[in-house]
Parts: structure tokens; sequence; C-alpha cells
């Protein structure tokens, strides 16, 4: 049976989600932005299904993912531009 809650580390802290929850949801519980735009804007999901990209982040070393189409994972790292 799985866990209700996973534990991943976004900019170094760890965060508890329930099971299922996208990287978007993660973040936006933590009031976490995903990035800054080239004013300094914090920038966080906005379309939540993948079409504006505004919530990009790096997870698990991997650049640019738009975080609303992530289900997180446990142990997943979540680096964020803030």
């Amino acid at each position: 049976m799985r866990e209700p809650w996973i534990t991943l580390r976004i900019n170094g802290a760890s965060v508890n989600v329930p099971f299922g929850s996208t990287v978007a949801a993660a973040l936006l519980n933590a009031d976490i932005p995903c990035r800054r735009s080239v004013t300094g804007e914090a920038r966080t999901a906005m379309c939540g299904m993948g079409i504006c990209f505004e919530c990009r982040a790096t997870i698990d070393g991997r650049a640019h993912l738009r975080t609303c189409q992530v289900l997180c994972s446990q142990g997943m790292v979540v680096e964020t531009v803030s």
C-alpha cells in the first residue's frame, strides 16, 4: 500500500505532499515561485495544463520542466530560481 504522503526537496528544504500531487501544487502550497521573469516578477503555475510555460523549474537535474505536468515522487529534488 502506498503512503498517503511523500517527501521531496524544494530548494534544499523537505516538503511533504499528498501522493498524486503535481510539483506545481507542491510549490504553490509552499508559497515558492517557480521562477522570476526578466523584470524580477515571481512567476508560478498559471494555466495548469502545460501551455503557458510559466511554471518551469529544474526537477531531478532536468531544467525547464513544466511543473504542472510532473507528479511528485518520493525523494524528488526541485530547484527554482527565486
